[in-house]
């Protein structure tokens, strides 16, 4: 017989979630965060519940996404360890709530959570995290799983009301589904909490002068192996292929949200700054090439590290609407959760980078 694992505290809606949001208001930017988030967090719930046999009754997740007028319509289960990975919410209203600003609420949200610390699940998960350093996420059975879910979403009600989002592993996920979206004409509205960026943390250096040193001297760095790489495939034009592909996506403009004090994905922070900073000076050619480019992929190839894929580094973007929480933190741990982006009290700061 299955013991029963009663939840904790930090797993209820009615102690933690956003229960103040009690009229949404979908113009409204903190509130479309804040559910998303709750969303997601109703996704790693879906999976808790899952692995501690917790009857209907005892369930913690429903309320994550019923004190929003959702319901799940398809949970996202992992071929290989049979975690619930996502879920696809409906959006039902009830009658009361119609109003204005419902033209920018979704139809459907497809959600995915991230890494799980616990035993059934951790260790799939963690296989996953190793293939984002390697930019192998695309290889993986879990993304064939979720693409098919997004791609069959979107052929039978259209991309204008269908979101995505994650958080962490989750927002990696989403992002890549979003980006192969994008690539056939589709741009889904997406909101990605934590999203993995490759890199050594540079963003977490306080030296103002040596965040920018480092950034610059990586900036030569990849244009020379860019122009290596031409040079050694006979002039192929290998490079105007990546930027076509890059330029064919830059209408998308995801929603990220990063903690300044997360080293996981903090360095976006230093990403379109830094970029931005070269248009501004007039070297926005070599913006354009360097951002396509993965210094950290490009090293761990050039050193004989095998299975790393250098073609279209996963976490780089051409285009975002990027949000920095800047609200103290206690510690890296709590920089990178998810509760956090649902806090009424928040520090924020909001840029919109397009590719130009």
């Amino acid at each position: 017989m299955c013991s029963v694992i009663m939840a904790s505290g930090s797993e209820y809606f009615n102690r933690c979630g956003p229960k103040y949001l009690t009229n949404i208001d979908w113009n409204n930017a903190h509130h479309r965060r804040s559910v998303s988030a709750s969303l997601v967090e109703g996704v790693y719930m879906l999976e808790e519940d899952r692995q501690a046999r917790r009857g209907v009754s005892q369930c913690v997740a429903p309320p994550w996404w019923e004190f929003f007028n959702f319901k799940v319509v398809n949970s996202l289960v992992d071929d290989n360890d049979k975690s619930i990975f996502g879920a696809i919410f409906e959006y039902k209203p009830s009658a009361y709530s119609y109003h204005r600003s419902m033209d920018r609420s979704p139809r459907y949200v497809i959600a995915f959570r991230g890494t799980l610390i616990k035993l059934e699940s951790f260790a799939r998960d963690l296989k996953l995290d190793i293939d984002i350093i390697r930019n192998g996420l695309h290889h993986t059975g879990r993304f064939r799983t979720a693409i098919k879910a997004v791609l069959d979403l979107v052929s039978v009600v259209g991309s204008s009301k269908v979101w995505l989002t994650g958080h962490s592993l989750g927002a990696a996920m989403a992002m890549l589904a979003g980006k192969n979206m994008a690539k056939r004409g589709n741009f889904l509205e997406a909101f990605l909490f934590n999203p993995p960026y490759v890199s050594p943390p540079i963003e977490r250096i306080k030296n103002k002068k040596v965040r920018h040193g480092l950034r610059f001297a990586g900036t030569l760095i990849k244009a020379g192996i860019a122009f290596a790489a031409a040079v050694s495939d006979n002039h192929n034009n290998s490079n105007g292929i990546q930027d076509s592909s890059f330029a064919a996506i830059s209408g998308w403009i995801p929603c990220l949200f990063v903690n300044h004090l997360d080293p996981i994905c903090s360095e976006y922070i230093g990403y379109f700054k830094h970029r931005k900073k070269l248009e501004d000076i007039g070297a926005g050619g070599l913006a354009r090439l360097t951002s396509q480019h993965s210094l950290g992929n490009m090293a761990m190839s050039a050193v004989g590290i095998k299975g790393i894929d250098t073609s279209e580094p996963l976490h780089l973007l051409p285009s975002a609407n990027l949000t920095v929480n800047l609200y103290p933190c206690q510690d890296m741990i709590s920089a990178h959760e998810l509760h956090q982006w649902w806090r009424p009290d928040l520090n924020l700061n909001c840029s919109v980078y397009k590719y130009k």
